[in-house]
């Protein structure tokens, strides 16, 4: 396709649809052609706006034009020095609207966007403005050399070569000496570069996390004028209360959808359920009224370790009536770690086996008194591996769901009216600071909670 000719053909309207968004793609992923379709279409508009005052070189008849040959030198030359004036004031209008780019999206395969109000190819040059990426990751190149890693879901806000804004999300800054002072800004918290390497994240919860691989930074949380220094291998949380207070109630998003008319929906908030995860050395206390679920396996750093543990209440059916079941769970952020250092991650369930196992309570339970709940290889005594599902890097924060032939045999040859499971990520990362995974709990104020989907026989 011969963009160059299809320019000319554009100002008269002679472009397919096909044709012109193919232009158009082409226009903003090549700088030349670029150049040349913002020289033409400026000196297309001229020559329009202008073409009553112009002299028209081919009016009136043959022996009249002979007639005036002499003159007709000058207003070829004044023409031509019109298209000179034309192109150079292009120039300089090309070069000023370059001035305005304050950094490039340098690398951007595999993304999806929604939301963006800036181009989001390769190569294109980034004004302030925002960027939405919801799979996959992007490199953004600063003017003043700061390098930042967005990794979806994630919302940036870029507003100048030497500050962005960090609506959701995270990223990770490579910042050399020539970009001191590169700001990043997220609702809880200011990180000032010092000539670092660090990585910022922040939930639609509220909290927001520093952590610095190299270098030194300077924090400065809420309102309060005192900054803090963390230097290399030192991490800063805001403070942040994702619970609801008091007499509020749980305000929720759109349920999950359901598979069909005869499967029916049973999550950790009906009955007698529950949900909480453990942290190997936690000493915050127990999780069960934490809005997440985190997950993560690492043996780089042994008290970063998590599972989470899910009860549902099936007291409402027999075995008889179970046909097939699947279970769902709500990706979100965690606020923690950075999906850039961890590989596509494998999760598995488990169904705790073990009578006594299955006996937790939110309000106490802990890495310490989950006894065989938390052995590094789950024996068969005590837990049944059931399905597998896979959370690949960059992945949005979707819906999950698995399904498989063990989980409904679980289901059906259970004995009690309460089921427990257990998520447990299978893969280890590169970093010990690699994202630690999570998923709503029946606590969260916008997404649903763990549900098991039960499929059951019609009725006899």
């Amino acid at each position: 396709m011969n963009h160059r000719d299809n320019i000319d053909r554009s100002f008269e309207g002679q472009l397919s649809q096909v044709e012109w968004d193919a232009l158009q793609q082409a226009v903003i992923t090549d700088p030349e052609l670029r150049r040349e379709y913002v020289e033409k279409r400026w000196i297309h508009a001229l020559l329009e706006t202008g073409s009553e005052a112009l002299p028209s070189l081919f009016a009136g008849t043959a022996p009249a034009v002979a007639a005036k040959a002499p003159a007709r030198p000058f207003l070829w030359l004044s023409a031509a020095a019109a298209l000179v004036f034309f192109c150079a004031t292009l120039f300089l209008m090309a070069d000023r609207r370059a001035d305005n780019h304050v950094a490039t999206l340098i690398e951007a395969k595999d993304c999806r966007w929604a939301g963006s109000d800036l181009p989001t190819v390769e190569g294109a040059g980034l004004v302030p403005g925002t960027l939405a990426l919801m799979e996959g990751m992007a490199t953004i190149q600063f003017k003043s050399g700061a390098t930042v890693t967005l990794e979806a879901p994630s919302i940036l806000v870029v507003e100048s070569a030497m500050k962005c804004r960090l609506v959701e999300g995270s990223v990770v800054a490579d910042v050399p000496e020539s970009a001191h002072g590169f700001t990043i800004d997220t609702p809880k918290m200011e990180v000032i570069d010092l000539g670092t390497r660090f990585g910022v994240t922040t939930t639609p919860l509220g909290n927001s996390n520093v952590f610095v691989f190299e270098g030194e930074v300077k924090v400065r949380q809420g309102d309060s004028p005192e900054a803090k220094h963390l230097f290399a291998g030192h991490s800063l949380v805001g403070a942040t209360d994702p619970q609801p207070g008091q007499d509020q109630e749980v305000r929720r998003s759109e349920p999950i959808p359901s598979p069909g008319d005869d499967w029916t929906p049973v999550s950790t908030a009906i009955g007698l359920g529950r949900d909480a995860y453990v942290r190997r050395g936690d000493d915050h206390g127990p999780t069960g009224g934490h809005p997440l679920l985190m997950v993560k396996h690492t043996d780089l750093a042994a008290n970063n370790e998590r599972r989470a543990l899910l009860t549902f209440d099936l007291s409402a059916f027999t075995p008889a009536q179970i046909r097939d079941a699947r279970l769902a769970l709500k990706m979100e952020s965690s606020g923690l770690g950075f999906s850039s250092l961890v590989p596509d991650s494998r999760f598995a369930v488990y169904g705790i086996v073990e009578e006594n196992a299955t006996d937790w309570s939110e309000q106490s339970l802990l890495w310490e008194n989950a006894g065989p709940l938390v052995d590094e290889a789950l024996s068969e005594t005590t837990a049944r591996r059931l399905a597998t599902f896979e959370i690949r890097k960059g992945s949005p924060n979707g819906l999950i769901e698995t399904r498989s032939e063990a989980l409904t045999d679980f289901l059906r040859l259970h004995r009690g009216e309460l089921v427990s499971l257990i998520i447990v990520r299978e893969t280890g990362e590169a970093d010990k600071q690699g994202l630690v995974h999570a998923f709503a709990s029946k606590e969260h104020p916008t997404s649903p909670a763990p549900t098991l989907w039960i499929q059951t026989a019609p009725a006899e």
